[in-house]
C-alpha cells in the first residue's frame, strides 16, 4: 500500500477478530518501529509483545477506569517503553527525548500495521506503575503507550480533520 493511502485509511480500531497475525507480518510491523528516527539515534525503546489473554485483560484493568477493553482484543498488544536515562537529555533544553522517540516508533508500527490490513488504537491513559508492576518493567524504563494489534472487526468512519489553514502558519504565528 502506498504511504499516502495508508495515512488516509488508518483508523483507531476498537473491535477485532480473533484471527492470528502471521509471524512475518508481525516482524514487519515491529521492524517499522525499529527503523524509526530518534534523537541522536539513541533508540531508547523496547517493545513488549503481549499475547497472553490473561495478561492483556490485566492490562485493561491498568487503563483509566478499566475502560480500554479493546486492549485485550485482537491477536496481541504492544507495550512501548522508553529508557529515561539512555536518551537525549536536553530536548529543547527542557525535557528528555524518550517519550517523543517512543511515540514516533509506535506510530511507525501503527502505520505499518494499517498497510498490512491490521487495526490499532493508541492507548495513553493508564496507570504506569500498575503496568510496570504487572509486566515487571524495571526503572528507569517508562511505559509511553500501548496498542492492541489485530484484524479489524469494524470499519470506523472517517472523523474529519482540521483544515490546513487552521494548523499551518508560514513565517510568523497567525491565529
Amino acid at each position: 500500500m502506498e504511504l499516502y493511502e495508508t495515512l488516509s485509511i488508518r483508523r483507531s480500531v476498537r473491535k477485532f477478530s480473533d484471527r492470528m497475525i502471521a509471524p512475518e507480518i508481525l516482524e514487519r510491523v515491529l521492524d517499522a518501529g525499529r527503523l524509526a528516527p530518534s534523537a541522536v539515534n539513541l533508540q531508547p525503546w523496547k517493545f513488549m509483545v503481549i499475547r497472553s489473554p490473561e495478561t492483556r485483560r490485566a492490562l485493561v484493568e491498568c487503563t483509566r477506569g478499566g475502560k480500554q477493553a479493546h486492549l485485550a482484543m485482537g491477536d496481541l498488544c504492544i507495550v512501548a517503553c522508553g529508557h529515561e536515562e539512555d536518551c537525549y537529555q536536553r530536548q529543547g533544553n527542557y525535557m528528555k527525548s524518550f517519550a517523543m522517540d517512543v511515540a514516533i516508533a509506535l506510530d511507525h508500527m501503527m502505520l505499518a500495521a494499517a498497510a498490512e490490513g491490521l487495526g490499532t488504537c493508541w492507548i495513553g491513559a493508564f496507570n504506569e506503575e500498575a503496568v510496570k508492576e504487572l509486566l515487571q518493567i524495571p526503572n528507569p524504563w517508562r511505559v509511553v503507550g500501548m496498542t492492541p494489534l489485530g484484524y479489524p472487526a469494524e470499519s470506523p468512519p472517517f472523523r474529519g480533520r482540521k483544515g490546513m489553514q487552521e494548523i499551518v502558519c508560514y513565517e510568523k504565528w497567525e491565529e
